[in-house]
C-alpha cells in the first residue's frame, strides 16, 4: 500500500506543469491532496520521516499549482 502511494507520489512530482489547462490544474491539485491525505494516514501509524518528506514536497508542488489557478490579483 505505502509503496504504491510513494510510486504515485514520485510520478506526480516528475510531471511537468507547463501547458496545462485550468481544469488540468484543478485535477492535479485534487490528486495531490488525495495523495497527501493517504500518505498522512500511513504516517500517523508509522512516524516514518521519509513519508513526511514526501508529503512536504507534494505540498510545495500543490501550492504552486493552486497559485497558478488563482492567478495574480488585479489591483
Amino acid at each position: 500500500m505505502a509503496e504504491d502511494l510513494l510510486a504515485q507520489a514520485e510520478e506526480f512530482e516528475n510531471r511537468t506543469l507547463s501547458h496545462m489547462s485550468t481544469s488540468d490544474r484543478v485535477e492535479a491539485s485534487r490528486e495531490a491532496k488525495r495523495l497527501i491525505l493517504s500518505i498522512n494516514e500511513i504516517y500517523k501509524k508509522t512516524k516514518d520521516s521519509n513519508l513526511m518528506e514526501v508529503m512536504k514536497s507534494l505540498t510545495v508542488k500543490k501550492r504552486k499549482i493552486e497559485k497558478r489557478i488563482k492567478g495574480t490579483p488585479l489591483v
